[in-house]
C-alpha cells in the first residue's frame, strides 16, 4: 500500500491538535480546520465510534505507520498477558525510527525514518536499515562512524548536550548515540490507546 502524503500541518489543524515534530505548527496560532471558512467553521460533534477512529488516524500520522502495520501491532498486543494498551504503546515507542527521534538524533520521526532507511544508523554496532525493526532493552542505538561527517549529522554532538531525552533511554552525546535502558514509558501520550483497543475490538 502506497504511503499517502498530506500536508502535515493540514492534518493538526483538521484534528484540532500538533501533531507533527515541528516548532513552526500553524496550530500554535490557527486553532481551527484549514481553508477559506475553517475560522468560521464549528467543529461537529463526534460519536464514540468517531473519537476511537480519531484516535486510531493520530496515533498513526503520529508514528507514520500504515493501516496494516498498525493493525498486526494492535493484533499482537492483544495476544499477549497484560494491559494490551500499555503493550501497543511500547510496541510503538521501540520502534527503531522513534528510538532515533526520542534520542535526539533527528528532528523528526520522519527525518529518522529516512535516516534509517539510507543507512545511517546502527543498532549493537551492526547496520539496521527496517524502521519498524524492535529495539530491545540493552541495545545501543547510534549514527554509523561512515555518516557522523556528513551534513545530515553536523554539529550533532553539541545538539545532543541539549537533548532531555526519556527516562527508559540514555544519550551519549560524544558516541553520537544511546542505549535503552528501560521497556519505553510515555506518561502522558497525546492519544488514548485504550480508546484504539476498543475500536479493533468491535
Amino acid at each position: 500500500m502506497a504511503r499517502r502524503i498530506v500536508p502535515k500541518h493540514k492534518i493538526c489543524r483538521k484534528y484540532g491538535e500538533k501533531l507533527c515534530d515541528s516548532v513552526k505548527c500553524p496550530l500554535t496560532k490557527r486553532a481551527y480546520p484549514a481553508g477559506q471558512h475553517g475560522q468560521s467553521q464549528k467543529r461537529a460533534k463526534v460519536s464514540g465510534y468517531g473519537k476511537q477512529l480519531l484516535e486510531k488516524q493520530k496515533v498513526k500520522k503520529i508514528y507514520g505507520i500504515l493501516e496494516r502495520q498498525f493493525s498486526n501491532y494492535v493484533e499482537e498486543a492483544s495476544k499477549k498477558v497484560g494491559d494490551t494498551s500499555k503493550i501497543l504503546l511500547n510496541f510503538l515507542e521501540s520502534r527503531l525510527d522513534n528510538v532515533v527521534y526520542r534520542m535526539g538524533l533527528a528532528p523528526s520521526r520522519t527525518s529518522a525514518r529516512q535516516m534509517v532507511t539510507h543507512g545511517h544508523i546502527v543498532v549493537n554496532g551492526e547496520k539496521v536499515d527496517i524502521p519498524s525493526y524492535r529495539v530491545k532493552v540493552g541495545q545501543s542505538v547510534g549514527a554509523c562512524e561512515r555518516s557522523k561527517g556528513k551534513k545530515l549529522l553536523e554539529g550533532i554532538s553539541e545538539k545532543l548536550q541539549k537533548v532531555e531525552a526519556p527516562a527508559w533511554l540514555s544519550v551519549d552525546a560524544k558516541a553520537v548515540g544511546g542505549k535503552v535502558l528501560n521497556a519505553p514509558t510515555v506518561e502522558n501520550p497525546n492519544f488514548n490507546p485504550k480508546a484504539i483497543i476498543e475500536f479493533y475490538s468491535r
